[in-house]
């Protein structure tokens, strides 16, 4: 498909295809057919997915990529940094120099809020914030030592979640963003609002599509995250409520040039009947890139 000025630079996610880390997530495909499916809609690479999914070591990693001529962009890592003024990052970091060894280019932090999962609303007090920013420099300095770039995730369910806790990131921290337009605007932050104010502040994006009246239930907590994202929380680009074509070309207009991740969270009941499934929806916002963005970019 013609990308024009986003040739190589549009990614997948194993989520996008119902992978997910989150126990009882449901049905997880096989990355034999995922990676196959990324390559037949002429994606690059692939963010890593669930630890060992992709494979049990940075070798098996790249076997399992190497086939279907997609590289690896970058991993998903979820580190309590708000608990203790000096949290314990050895698992992170194993995990940091697993993403490096295998050919990663950026580890995608997120400030998890701890057991409970992605229905856990976390509000801050002046000591946690502390703690937080102290050990996101202490995971950033790991990750710049092997070679990475960081970026922090706002992410529903976690420490940076709400627009207050985004904006105040912006402000005390110089950390770089992962700009997912589905979670910002869930948390209640328009995504449009970052690329206007902050755009040099985005080092790595997924793009999300959501619909509004699902995101509200999700953030009002009258419907669980997992139980949206089976009601249709996250449409393919085009299809729902944010502004994905502005957010794209504000990026571009500034200056933009990392990756865009194809990243609408799923959740599989069974494995899908041939020629349904995942493989449709990531099309559609494919088609959505290259129909009405990549000539919004041209214009």
């Amino acid at each position: 498909m013609e990308l024009g000025p986003l040739a190589g630079r549009i990614a997948g996610a194993p989520i996008s295809w119902g992978v997910c880390e989150a126990p009882g997530w449901g049905y997880e495909l096989p990355p034999s057919v995922v990676l196959a499916e990324m390559a037949q809609l002429g994606l690059a690479a692939t963010e890593l997915g669930p630890t060992g999914y992709l494979g049990s070591d940075p070798d098996a990693v790249r076997a399992t990529l190497d086939p279907h001529g997609l590289t690896l962009v970058g991993g998903f890592l979820p580190v309590a940094l708000h608990v203790a003024p000096e949290v314990d990052l050895s698992e992170a970091e194993a995990a940091i120099r697993t993403l490096a060894a295998a050919g990663s280019e950026v580890v995608v932090l997120a400030a998890d809020a701890g057991p409970g999962g992605y229905d856990r609303k976390v509000q801050l007090d002046a000591t946690e914030w502390s703690q937080l920013l102290r050990n996101l420099d202490r995971v950033r300095s790991l990750i710049s030592d092997l070679g990475l770039r960081s970026t922090l995730h706002p992410h529903v369910g976690t420490a940076i979640e709400s627009r207050a806790s985004v904006l105040r990131l912006l402000q005390d921290s110089d950390v770089p963003l992962c700009l997912d337009t589905g979670h910002l605007a869930i948390g209640g932050t328009d995504p449009l609002e970052i690329v206007r104010n902050a755009a040099q502040r985005v080092g790595h994006v997924h793009l999300k599509d959501v619909r509004l009246d699902i995101a509200k239930q999700v953030a009002d907590e009258t419907v669980s995250f997992i139980d949206g994202v089976r009601s249709g929380l996250f449409a393919p680009l085009g299809q729902g409520d944010v502004d994905i074509a502005g957010v794209v070309t504000g990026l571009e207009e500034a200056g933009f040039t990392g990756w865009y991740v194809l990243e609408q969270d799923t959740a599989l009941a069974g494995p899908p009947a041939p020629g349904e499934g995942p493989l449709v929806d990531v099309r559609r916002s494919v088609e959505y890139l290259r129909d009405t963005v990549v000539p919004a970019l041209a214009s």
